[in-house]
């Protein structure tokens, strides 16, 4: 039997009383739970459907994509983060951020 990723002490059981909400929307799905601490892991494919269901309903968009380009700064580059962007997620000039790069990916957070 698989053991739990999260407490590494109980056993994942198959179960099909997984419930998802989504923007109001509730989803039940099948999936595996911890016998101990009771996380729960949707199937892969079950959480697809929900997603493509989500989708026709209009509550899952697809994912944000920006295009811009870098602009020079002595010797850097520099990138303008979206006036709507900074809004949404509470930027200010002093908000400290974390920059990885994955793959071929620039990945950008906030820490606060």
């Amino acid at each position: 039997m698989k053991r739990c990723n999260v407490c590494e002490k109980g056993n994942m059981e198959q179960v099909d009383d997984i419930t998802l909400e989504i923007e109001g929307y509730v989803f039940i799905t099948k999936g595996e739970r911890c016998t101990i601490c009771r996380e729960e892991f949707p199937f892969e494919q079950e959480t697809a459907k929900i997603i493509l269901i989500a989708r026709k309903l209009g509550i899952w968009p697809e994912p944000l994509k920006l295009y811009r380009h870098l602009s020079k700064s002595g010797s850097g580059l520099v990138f303008r983060i979206p006036n709507d962007l900074e809004k949404q997620l509470k930027l200010d000039e002093k908000t400290e951020i974390a920059i990885s790069k994955l793959g071929n990916k620039i990945i950008i957070e906030p820490l606060s």
